[in-house]
């Protein structure tokens, strides 16, 4: 069982700048895949970065490639997402998920952090 705990949100103007971080519970945190994920208002959620475990692989969406950053710390138990450049349309739910393997629906999620862009 991993519990994930998102914080860092909140309301930016455009172009401005957050970092959301996301703690897990687990110790044995390098195992996991990582990744973020968004859902926006009267969207569907969708993935924005992943990070894969050890290796530090990072894999981003086209709408925040070369915007945002995803990183983990495997001593501190934490995945962050930078994110630069803050548009409106960042706005959404932001949630961390964890994975063994590539199925983050079977994975384990954070409960979300609000981030509200301004324009």
């Amino acid at each position: 069982q991993v519990q994930l705990v998102e914080s860092g949100g909140g309301l930016v103007q455009a172009g401005g700048s957050l970092r959301l971080s996301c703690a897990a519970s687990r110790r044995t945190f390098s195992p996991y895949a990582m990744a973020w994920f968004r859902r926006a208002p009267g969207k569907e959620r969708e993935v924005i970065a992943g990070i894969i475990r050890s290796i530090r692989s990072t894999s981003y969406a086209d709408s925040v490639k070369g915007r945002f950053t995803i990183s983990r710390d495997n001593v501190e138990n934490t995945v962050y997402l930078q994110m630069n450049s803050l548009k409106p349309e960042d706005t959404a739910v932001y949630y961390c998920a964890a994975s063994l393997g590539t199925n983050y629906e079977s994975g384990y999620w954070g409960q979300g952090t609000q981030v509200t862009v301004s324009s």
